[in-house]
């Protein structure tokens, strides 16, 4: 077992995070915005601390006075040669969007950090879901999905790796409160992990491509129509390389630490008849919920679970998709209004088409918008849906739609827990120091025993 696969940590998502990004860049350019504040903070935190990363000098943590100031620092800074990084979600993101399409096509490495949260709409909504990122996938990042605390922090390091050999920036997403807040028990990376995934090369041949009057270049000009359609065509072979590279940095990854990543990831029966695609922290209700109905019912389902979103890993989902599938269920946590379909939907049915994939019956749903709740119960009735011959296409779950009766019924009592797992739920007013109390009690647990804890807040 490798060494630091001993040494656990009780932390969440967005400290396991900020954790890896603070220590493999030279600047963090932020300005708060809920549920990414806390990745910010501590890096604000960190350096006035004096914390160093791993080549050893304190970064620089810079606060702007809106997300358009912090994505043009980022922006800025990183045509200097500086590795740099920002943490936003939900307007703050797309107040981004004009410096991410600059970014991206100039084959800038950098990682933004994303606890993917509602946009603003009929209302404001600060809860988790993937209606902000949906609206940037067009602007040629990367998009690497990570669904519990553990992967926030691993994928963070894949992510900052990745994006310097294949000069295709990243966003690395995950749910907003889940698992930004979620606190659960994980094994560290420590700087000799992070130091074995950054490839120095890279990071040499990133700081020599710096606006400097020692090597004058021109950069940011303005194109007729005789030469700009075929210009951006020329990013196209890096964007082909990306998929294998992000596969690369995962497979040295799990040399270091025991963890094997992939960009699509299969769990459920050989045979499975019934698949549910999804991506983010639905997957892991997902998947507990095919290991219950597999094993404790015999049921032939399984879950395809989405880890990199952009560039769209075609082959690697046809390959996961069991060759027995007769019905598939895919699930987005958006909604993209007046659309064909939302977004993930779209993918999968525009990759089984153009693989020549006999393809299998296929509906799209909407779950988890705003935090909505997405439990076992609802798994199952998405699995039940499509035993039927016609099953319902462009369902929602989770809520009761009395205005077009999108919704499917779930049964609120199906519980798929076994019984040595130890649950409580605490209510607490406003600053009487429940959260606190709560979140120490789990740091002691996790700390003083061999348990598995989680929080959740």
């Amino acid at each position: 077992m490798p060494e630091n696969q001993k040494k656990q940590i009780i932390i969440d998502g967005n400290e396991a995070c900020a954790s890896v990004a603070y220590r493999v860049t030279d600047l963090s350019a932020i300005y708060p915005i809920t549920p990414s504040s806390t990745m910010g903070e501590l890096a604000d935190q960190w350096m006035s601390e004096g914390k160093k990363n791993i080549w050893g000098f304190v970064p620089e943590v810079v606060e702007l006075q809106s997300e358009g100031g912090a994505a043009g620092t980022l922006h800025g800074a990183l045509q200097s040669g500086v590795l740099a990084t920002t943490y936003t979600a939900s307007q703050g993101l797309l107040l981004m969007i004009p410096n991410m399409y600059k970014i991206a096509g100039e084959l800038t490495p950098c990682v933004i950090h994303v606890t993917a949260r509602a946009l603003a709409t009929q209302a404001l909504s600060i809860f988790g879901d993937h209606s902000d990122v949906m609206a940037v996938r067009n602007t040629g990042f990367a998009m690497l999905v990570s669904a519990d605390p553990r992967a926030a922090q691993d994928f963070a390091a894949i992510a900052h790796a990745a994006t310097l050999k294949s000069r295709i920036p990243f966003v690395h997403f995950f749910d907003g409160f889940r698992p930004s807040h979620e606190i659960g028990k994980i094994e560290y990376l420590d700087d000799m992990d992070l130091r074995a995934m950054i490839d120095e090369e890279f990071v040499t041949a990133h700081r020599e491509r710096a606006l400097t009057p020692d090597h004058p270049c021109i950069r940011g000009t303005a194109q007729n129509p005789d030469v700009y359609f075929q210009s951006r065509e020329t990013v196209n072979p890096f964007y082909n390389l990306t998929p294998g590279i992000v596969k690369e940095y995962m497979d040295r990854f799990a040399k270091l630490t025991g963890r094997q990543y992939d960009s699509v990831f299969y769990y459920g029966h050989p045979e499975a008849e019934r698949v549910i695609v999804i991506m983010g922290s639905g997957a892991i209700t997902t998947r507990a919920t095919v290991r219950y109905l597999k094993e404790k019912q015999n049921e032939k389902v399984g879950v395809l679970h989405i880890q990199l979103y952009r560039p769209f890993p075609s082959e690697d989902l046809v390959k996961a998709l069991p060759k027995t599938v007769k019905a598939i269920a895919v699930l987005d946590r958006t909604k993209e209004a007046g659309s064909v379909g939302e977004p993930l939907y779209q993918d999968v049915i525009t990759t089984l088409r153009e693989m020549k994939i006999d393809a299998p019956k296929i509906i799209g749903g909407r779950y988890g918008i705003g935090s909505k709740e997405f439990t076992p119960g609802m798994v199952k009735a998405i699995f039940d849906e499509l035993k039927n011959e016609n099953p319902k296409n462009h369902f929602t779950i989770g809520i009761n739609d009395d205005v077009c009766h999108t919704s499917l019924d779930y049964d609120k009592e199906f519980d798929i827990l076994p019984e040595n797992v130890k649950q409580a739920l605490f209510y607490g007013l406003g600053a009487d120091g429940t959260v606190g109390a709560n979140k120490n009690s789990i740091k002691i647990i996790g700390e003083e025993t061999n348990l598995y804890t989680q929080g959740y807040f």
